[in-house]
């Protein structure tokens, strides 16, 4: 990428003031739902019995998640989810302070979603945030029945796309910290 950006292909920018600080803003909440929405859609596929195995079995094979199993990648995989950056970089103009806070995000987040407990008490679930939000136990029960909640940030294409498990919003059994 920053070969790319010295040749000028990339609409990476160094000059904070090229589309103003509102911008930094914008740009990383785009980034932020366009990669749940890339996420999404690579971690269906992932999940597909023909390509499971040497895709993504690395991230299932811990069983329940745990912090150390948000960084546990099969090659394939790795190469697949860092390509959405390398993409980004040629579609939307970003701040390099923007780009690295994404990845910062990216990383918090999925540590965050693997701890195995909930940080936050299961009444978040009824505030607009905590149904839009993907939390421990959300991605938990991914873990679990492999055929549900694939977000990587948000609960929206779930929902959209029927993915999300019936029971979740109902669940008064959650483990929480």
């Amino acid at each position: 990428m920053i070969s790319e950006y010295n040749l000028g292909v990339t609409l990476l920018y160094a000059d904070i003031w090229k589309y103003g600080l509102w911008y930094l803003i914008v740009s990383f909440i785009a980034v932020l739902i366009l990669q749940d929405t890339y996420f999404y859609f690579i971690h269906r596929i992932f999940h597909h019995p023909r390509i499971f195995r040497w895709m993504h079995y690395g991230h299932h094979r811990s069983g329940e998640p745990t912090p150390w199993s948000s960084s546990a990648f099969d090659l394939p995989e790795a190469i697949v989810q860092a390509l959405f950056f390398v993409g980004v970089s040629f579609i939307v103009p970003l701040h390099f302070v923007t780009l690295v806070a994404a990845l910062i995000t990216m990383t918090v987040w999925a540590v965050f979603t693997h701890l195995g407990f909930e940080l936050f008490p299961s009444s978040s679930k009824s505030y607009w945030i905590g149904r839009w939000l993907i939390g421990s136990m959300h991605h938990s029960i991914h873990h679990r029945k492999y055929k549900v909640h694939y977000g990587l940030y948000f609960t929206f294409w779930d929902k959209l796309l029927g993915t999300e498990d019936p029971n979740y919003e109902n669940e008064t059994h959650t483990r929480e910290f």
